[in-house]
């Protein structure tokens, strides 16, 4: 059905009565019935009785009150035609709940850029009909309230997620107050700076080891412990990475370097068993191992973000120390692919009756809740570490979060490494100042752990042009 309007308004002027009678018209052309006073009061009609009806009548959808200096006088005071009309309207606009039925249109503004609306709509929200530009920039959003079609309507309500569902909570971060004193000596220069690093990280740690498996866990809820877990983890992650997005923009020193490298190594330790653990499975260290991962992903974003090359170069080349549950003798340091991590349990978050090809990611794109580094990012950052993987015989990666690669567009970074200038600091990163030596070393990489033969991996074909190798260092 049509939406029906009636128009209220004063005669305040030839010009304004030209303007309300053209605004009836194009509402009648826009699919909206328009009573107007012109076209439907007749000689010998009550004019105060025809008012009452239309303000009431219920096929009337919507009731315009153009709204100019003149109006809102005679409303407020009660005087000639506009008063009787204005108040049947406030009438029926303090007696109604739900009052959206009446719009005012606001036509001048006075001299304090305050709209002229009468006391009874003060308080209302309106439209800006003042000026032609007004009027046009508005006329859409008038039409859609009028037929029931908002620009923005509100969603649908889904279902809760199943972290919110679940009975534990995530407890307080005792880490909030130290960052804050940690942020103000770092800021302020001050001595002892790394007494607070190392009071903040500390935090962080015990945090997340409170959360490690200790006792056996129930195998037919472990899937939901490893999701809830993780969403606490998450707290953590964002601890770190504003540690590292404030360090290594105001401090990026060698000094950060080796705090980051040794926190770096305390995380492998949480997705290992704790020591008085002697009876354990894999699977109990999931949640840590995926946190791990996802915060190492983040580290890189924020060290690309604040440009912290040589950091990055530092990160993504040392050696790293494994705790004495995983490692020993010769066997205690590896790379950086230490920080992969992966978590079957996470199939829980595939639809019903599919699988993930990379649960893990999955996960960290639902956490992508950031605004300084979005899940595109993240994304980035595993493409950066990826290359690094193929130019180090030594690692292994597989780049789960590229899954997601389609949704993310470019990556700026790579793409900005065309130019000399920007290609000396992806050089800086990896290590290789030549751009062919680079290809190469990549190419060879990339034969070396088989891409081509990556299954589910609808992107193993273009990590070569993801990364933009064959416009590395071709412009100035």
């Amino acid at each position: 059905m049509n939406p029906r309007v009636f128009i209220s308004y004063s005669w305040s002027s030839p010009g304004h009565q030209a303007r309300i009678r053209q605004w009836a018209e194009q509402l009648v052309s826009d699919g909206v019935d328009a009573v107007l006073d012109v076209w439907d009061l007749n000689e010998g009609d009550d004019k105060n009785a025809f008012m009452e009806r239309m303000v009431a009548d219920e096929s009337v959808t919507h009731v315009l009150i153009f709204c100019d200096s003149e109006y809102a006088a005679k409303a407020n005071a009660r005087r000639a035609g506009v008063g009787t009309e204005s108040q049947i309207i406030s009438q029926e606009v303090y007696a109604k709940v739900r009052q959206s039925k009446f719009i005012p249109v606001v036509c001048e503004f006075d001299a304090d850029g305050e709209p002229h609306l009468p006391t009874f709509l003060k308080s209302r929200i309106w439209i800006d009909f003042s000026s032609p530009e007004a009027t046009n920039e508005n006329w859409e959003r008038l039409i859609r309230v009028l037929h029931g079609k908002p620009a923005h309507q509100k969603p649908t309500l889904g279902t809760a997620p199943s972290y919110v569902l679940a009975a534990a909570t995530a407890p307080a971060s005792p880490a909030v107050a130290k960052f804050a004193a940690l942020r103000q000596a770092v800021l302020q220069d001050k001595r002892g700076r790394k007494l607070y690093r190392q009071d903040f990280l500390g935090a962080c740690y015990d945090y997340a080891d409170a959360l490690r498996i200790r006792k056996r866990p129930d195998v037919d809820d472990l899937g939901k412990r490893v999701l809830e877990d993780c969403g606490k983890l998450k707290l953590v992650r964002d601890h770190v990475v504003d540690w590292v997005l404030l360090e290594s923009d105001v401090n990026p020193s060698d000094e950060f370097g080796e705090a980051l490298i040794e926190m770096l190594e305390r995380l492998v330790e949480l997705k290992s068993r704790p020591a008085e653990v002697n009876a354990w499975s894999d699977a109990w260290f999931e949640a840590h191992s995926v946190f791990v991962y996802e915060t190492f992903l983040y580290i890189i974003a924020a060290l690309v973000k604040t440009d912290a090359y040589g950091t990055l170069h530092l990160v993504l080349t040392s050696h790293y120390l494994l705790p004495e549950t995983v490692g020993r003798g010769s066997g205690r340091f590896t790379t950086f692919d230490v920080f992969h991590g992966y978590s079957e349990a996470l199939q829980i978050l595939a639809p019903e009756g599919q699988r993930l090809y990379a649960p893990a990611a999955e996960l960290i794109k639902r956490q992508a809740d950031r605004n300084d580094l979005p899940f595109a990012a993240a994304i980035q950052a595993e493409l950066l570490v990826l290359m690094m993987a193929f130019i180090n015989p030594e690692c292994r990666w597989y780049p789960q979060t590229l899954h997601y690669s389609s949704h993310a567009g470019g990556f700026p970074f790579f793409v900005r490494a065309a130019q000399h200038r920007n290609f000396l600091k992806l050089a800086e990163v990896t290590g290789v100042p030549d751009a062919d030596a680079l290809r190469d070393s990549v190419r060879k990489g990339q034969e070396r752990v088989r891409v081509d033969q990556w299954h589910n991996f609808w992107m193993s074909g273009s990590f070569w042009s993801s990364m933009n190798m064959d416009a590395l260092d071709t412009l100035k």
